[in-house]
């Protein structure tokens, strides 16, 4: 249990991290386990559980918003996802000519905890040292990002991470039987989230849900149902291509899993003009449902396990009634009563950030 806590302490989970952790208790991967994960956390002693798919429609809606400002404005492309801190290390120390591409927003993760020190917080009148943010994640570089001075409003705005796998460790420490709890949901305002949301965890689904959103803030129209997914971004193929037509303007986006597919585009890129506007990338193959946190598949069941953890976020996005970041109840509220308008002042001021060149480290020389 939550032993000798100090203020009130709050969890959210990350998206993989639902179709994931029932491996530790002997269900099939790519089983949503989302509703005993909640009542897990409740049982441990967490005070409230949160919900990380709210801050990828957060990041969505000023992501997707940057990104059509950039299309229409004429500004740098093509502009680099910000989700993956091991790309954004990446980047700063082996391209850091590349750092006015990059996406200023910060990642679902690192939003979700400005948020609740700042947002949430205000709202329960709560002094933020009294929160104490934990998140449940699927990456061991969260443990590294959250420690990051760029992306802290307040002294830490994310206290602590658990990956799956130690998660699932503390479950079991407690005795607790965690295939017969009964199901919980998430806790309010900061518990809901759209399908958009839920595909964060795939490869493409970022760049999927970004061109959910980046259609809508071009024309002030929704995509057609059937117009929602973007097939061609999704499965495990290192580089993968998608494009959609706004406004007679052709977008065409790179979605590319594992460095070297980085690498090798980036280099590509140097020699040739290619003409993506928007490229997603995640370190891990598969994205965040392969991260280095979340429960060892064998090399027999290594690509059938990242498939049905896939499988299982796109069934989630299905089934959903909101399947647009934009149509998110609590997001739209958010903004109204707190951010105001969807690149404002105080969204950049709390949700996005900079980034420094850090080639330094290559020569291994210090700042």
């Amino acid at each position: 249990m939550v032993k000798e806590k100090r203020g009130t302490v709050i969890v959210s989970t990350s998206p993989s991290v639902r179709v994931a952790i029932g491996e530790m208790f002997g269900l099939e991967p790519g089983v949503n386990s989302t509703k005993k994960i909640n009542a897990a956390l409740k049982a441990i002693g967490f005070d409230l559980v949160f919900d990380t798919n709210f801050s990828a429609d957060l990041t969505i809606m000023e992501e997707a918003n940057e990104f059509a400002e950039r299309v229409t404005k004429g500004a740098k492309l093509p502009m680099f996802t910000s989700c993956c801190p091991a790309w954004i290390k990446y980047v700063e120390i082996f391209y850091p000519e590349l750092i006015p591409n990059l996406s200023t927003c910060k990642s679902p993760i690192a939003m979700q905890g400005s948020t609740i020190k700042t947002y949430f917080a205000k709202m329960k009148n709560i002094n933020p040292e009294d929160l104490v943010n934990v998140v449940v994640a699927p990456c061991t570089a969260k443990k590294y990002e959250i420690r990051r001075d760029e992306l802290n409003v307040t002294k830490r705005d994310t206290d602590f991470v658990l990956t799956t796998r130690e998660l699932a460790r503390m479950i079991k420490e407690n005795d607790i039987n965690f295939l017969n709890l009964e199901d919980s949901e998430f806790d309010s305002p900061l518990g809901l989230g759209s399908g958009a949301g839920v595909i964060f965890g795939n490869t493409g689904g970022v760049a999927e849900a970004a061109l959910r959103t980046v259609y809508h803030f071009i024309t002030n129209k929704d995509l057609k149902d059937e117009d929602l997914v973007f097939s061609s971004v999704r499965g495990m193929a290192g580089v993968k291509e998608a494009q959609i037509e706004i406004e007679g303007k052709v977008i065409k986006v790179a979605v590319l899993n594992g460095m070297k597919n980085a690498k090798n585009l980036i280099d590509k890129m140097k020699e040739e003009k290619l003409d993506y506007q928007f490229i997603e990338v995640m370190n891990c193959i598969g994205g965040c449902i392969a991260g280095g946190g979340q429960p060892k598949l064998t090399l027999l069941k290594m690509k059938d396990g990242k498939l049905k953890r896939i499988d299982g976020l796109y069934s989630e996005d299905e089934k959903m009634k909101k399947r647009v970041s934009y149509k998110n109840p609590d997001i739209i509220k958010i903004y109204k009563d707190f951010y105001g308008e969807v690149g404002s002042s105080l969204a950049h001021q709390y949700l996005h950030t900079s980034y420094k060149n850090k080639s330094y480290l290559l020569r291994g020389e210090d700042k």
